[in-house]
Parts: structure tokens; sequence; C-alpha cells
């Protein structure tokens, strides 16, 4: 899955789990970018009595680096507070939730928005600091049901908040917008439409989406692109290098913790700790080895120098020759470190590769969505982003529909080769190489926070 449970500790802490993140240029409003982050993976709906919600002990961050160098110079910080009306009562609430007031939701959260700008920042002298930007700002209820959110959609509406300072944002449940055949791709690394071809084989068969009927928890944000860029425009050169921001999300909590023994919440002290980060969608998950993936979580991109072997000798284009016999030998015979991947994932893709397009941020090594804020949303937008001809898709930040299975089994499979070695041929088996899933419609909104209604318990879908 993209972050989903990627790393020993932080699959225990699912409230700091950072999922997805997401950053695109907004469609309905091509001034703006849109960043999301999100948070509580694998949301079953019949999640009673106590529904899920952000942590209060949990610092969730959203880092922009526009300067190439794998520092942030702006972070939005959010952090959350939970209310209850009445401690006496089981209920989650005790009759139907008519709006973000009402006295029969009996537990609330409250979400602050700061933004932290941060000293090393360049050009503009005396803008470091931090400043509050929203606080009190409702989150809404958990989709519970029919008698006690009959209304969900409207009742969500209410918690879009748009701050004084320009931006806009929301904090709740939504449905999981990453779709995946997670039963099959961590079996072996199955495809099921290709599974008559694996070292194991099996009749093939349909790809499955789990996560269709799954939800998460939100952190969506829309900010004015002059908030962003270094000299504060709003560029229209693709080919510059202020248009390109890097983006990445993460979550820490306090150094210490103290248990009570008399059942009453847990204290903690000390400065913030990061427990979870995500940039590029896979990258811990997928690249990284499972004794260095608590490591990384606990890291920032600017320490990613010693993660490039990884990336650069990548396990899984190992594999897939294994897995599946005989269909991929030109990969199974490259010995090249795999510059093409260390493009993608951390420098960027430099102008001259694909025509029209550049993310590059420097040499420095680190994991971030690059974003070219430059290049407007797609008219016909294309799930396979930049491998697909759409420029405005993965990995050109991340959209909330792209396929990033596809396009990084795509790429390792050796898809991405010739753009930096000519003298490869892709094995004709990456063509067969894909997720074989296209989401159901309503999945997503045309709209901010773009992720599609949460499920409900009372009659979620079968999968």
């Amino acid at each position: 899955m993209s972050s989903h449970r990627e790393a020993p500790s932080i699959s225990q802490d699912p409230v700091a789990d950072n999922a997805d993140t997401y950053a695109f240029v907004s469609p309905d409003d091509p001034t703006t970018v849109t960043i999301i982050t999100n948070y509580v993976p694998l949301e079953g709906p019949p999640g009673g009595p106590n529904f899920f919600e952000f942590g209060d002990d949990v610092l969730y961050s959203i880092y922009i680096d526009n300067n190439g160098d794998a520092l942030p110079e702006i972070t939005y910080q959010f952090q959350f507070q939970t209310l209850y009306r009445n401690p006496n009562t089981f209920l989650y609430n005790t009759g139907p939730i008519g709006s973000l007031t009402d006295q029969n939701w009996n537990k609330r959260q409250f979400c602050t928005v700061s933004m932290v700008r941060s000293p090393h920042r360049q050009g503009l002298p005396g803008f470091a600091g931090s400043s509050v930007l929203g606080s009190g700002l409702a989150c809404p209820p958990c989709n519970i049901g029919p008698r006690s959110t009959p209304n969900y959609d409207g009742l969500a509406a209410t918690a879009v908040h748009h701050l004084p300072t320009g931006e806009t944002v929301f904090t709740g449940q939504r449905n999981d917008g990453f779709f995946v055949d997670l039963g099959a791709i961590f079996d072996l690394g199955d495809i099921r439409p290709i599974q008559n071809l694996h070292l194991i084989p099996s009749p093939a068969a349909p790809s499955v989406d789990p996560l269709k009927t799954l939800n998460i928890h939100t952190i969506a944000i829309k900010i004015p692109i002059s908030k962003l860029t270094r000299d504060g425009s709003v560029p229209k050169d693709p080919s510059k290098a202020v248009s390109v921001l890097g983006v990445w999300g993460g979550a820490s909590r306090r150094k210490i913790q103290v248990r009570n023994g008399n059942g009453a919440s847990s204290s903690q002290t000390g400065p913030w700790v990061q427990v979870s980060r995500l940039g590029n969608p896979l990258f811990n998950e997928v690249i990284v080895p499972i004794g260095d993936k608590d490591l990384w979580n606990a890291l920032n991109p600017i320490n990613d120098n010693q993660f490039e072997e990884y990336v650069n000798q990548p396990e899984l284009a190992r594999l897939l020759p294994v897995l599946y016999p005989g269909r991929f030998p030109h990969l199974a015979a490259y010995s090249k470190d795999r510059a093409d991947l260390h493009a993608i994932l951390l420098t960027g893709i430099p102008a001259g590769i694909v025509p029209g397009f550049q993310n590059f941020t420097g040499a420095k090594p680190a994991d971030m969505l690059r974003l070219n804020v430059a290049i407007p949303p797609a008219k016909t937008p294309n799930a396979l982003g930049v491998v697909g001809g759409d420029l405005a898709g993965y990995p050109n930040g991340r959209r909330v529909f792209d396929d990033v299975v596809s396009i990084e089994l795509k790429a390792v499979a050796g898809a991405t080769i010739p753009l930096v070695d000519a003298s490869f041929t892709p094995d004709a088996a990456v063509g067969a190489v894909s997720s074989y899933l296209t989401p159901a419609a309503d999945r997503y909104q045309s709209t901010f926070p773009y992720l599609g209604t949460p499920h409900d318990g009372f009659d979620t879908p079968s999968s």
C-alpha cells in the first residue's frame, strides 16, 4: 500500500501513520495548490462506539521546500482537541447529528492550524516565525449511518473552513482514495490478471480493491500558490526552478510519555519526535528494507542519501524476473544503477528528459513529492500521469486518482530506463504490469477536499 502499516513501529500507531500524501494544482482553482495527508489507515466503517479520530497527542505537519535544499521553508501544523458533552454515556451520539453544534453529538474534535516559516528561508528578511491561522475548527463526525448522520455530505461540507489568511482547510473522515489489490500484491508479488505467468501459477482472475469500502482520516489544505513559492509569484514557465515545490507530510509525538496508573490519559513532555513521514508513494513500503523502515520514518528528507543504494538497486527489480520466469530477461540482465528511479524519487526529473516537463530540485537526494505548479490541471487526465503523457500527474506531485501502483511498477520493471539509457529496451511484459483497477467515480470529488464520502457502518457495500 502507499504507506499503510509500512513499518514495524508505526503499524502499531495508526493515528500517527501517514498513509498517503497528495499535492496538486487545484482543478477548481489553478491559482492554488491542494495538499492532502491521510492518517488512520484501514478504517472499517462500523467502528463504534469509539469511532475513528485524529490523535490529540500527535503533531501533524505538512512541509514545503521551495528552494531545493530538502529543508522546509514553510510548514503547516495541525493539532487536535477532543471534547465530550456528556462523559456519562457510552454513546458517540445520543440522536441524529444535524449540525456541527448539535447537542446530540457527544464526542467532538476540533483542529488548530498554524504556519511556521523557517529562518533559513531566502530572500525575505524577518519572515521567520510561527502564527496560528485558525483554531477551534470543527471536524465532522464519522459517517455512522442513516439514523445518526442522515445528511452526511451536507454535514461534512460545513466542516470546510475558509481561513482569513487565504487557506481552505478540512480535517475529517473520507473514503480512502488509494487503490491497490492488497491481498494479491503481498502474496509474493501476485498480479491476478497475469498470475498464470507467476512462479507459483494459478488461473488469471480480475484484480480486487479491498480499500474501496474502507475509510481514512484526511487533513486537506488548499493554499494560494503565491504563499508557497520562494519569490511570492505564481509561476507560468514550467522550465523555471521557482516553479517546483517539494512536499511531504509527517507526524510527531512528544519524546517522553508517562502512563498514569489510575486510568487517566497518559502525559507527554519533551521535544517533538517524528514517528512517520511520507513523500513519494510506496517509498518506505517497497524501497526501504524492513530493518531501516523505522529509521526512515524518524529522519527528514535531507538525510535520505543513506537510502540511495535501495533506490539505485531496488529489491523489487530483482524479484520480478524471479517471480515471473522468462518474462523480464532485459531487466534481469541490467546491472547498472537505476538513474531513472533516482531522478523520479530522489532529485526530480531534470529538463530535457521529458519534453515540456521538469520537476528537478537539485542534486541533493531527498524523498519528496515534487510539484511543478506552472503546469496546469489536465483537461483530460490520465491516471498514469507522466508515463501516460499527462504532465499534471504523478510524479509531478500526486493527484488522488493517479494509479501510482501501476506507474511505479512499470518504472521499476524498466519502462523508464530508456529515458536515461538509450541502450536499454524494456521487456514486453512491462505493458502487462498494472494494478488493473479502475476506481468507481464516487471515490473522488471534483472539488475540495476531493476525496469522496466515507462509507457508513450501516450499509457498507461489499468488496
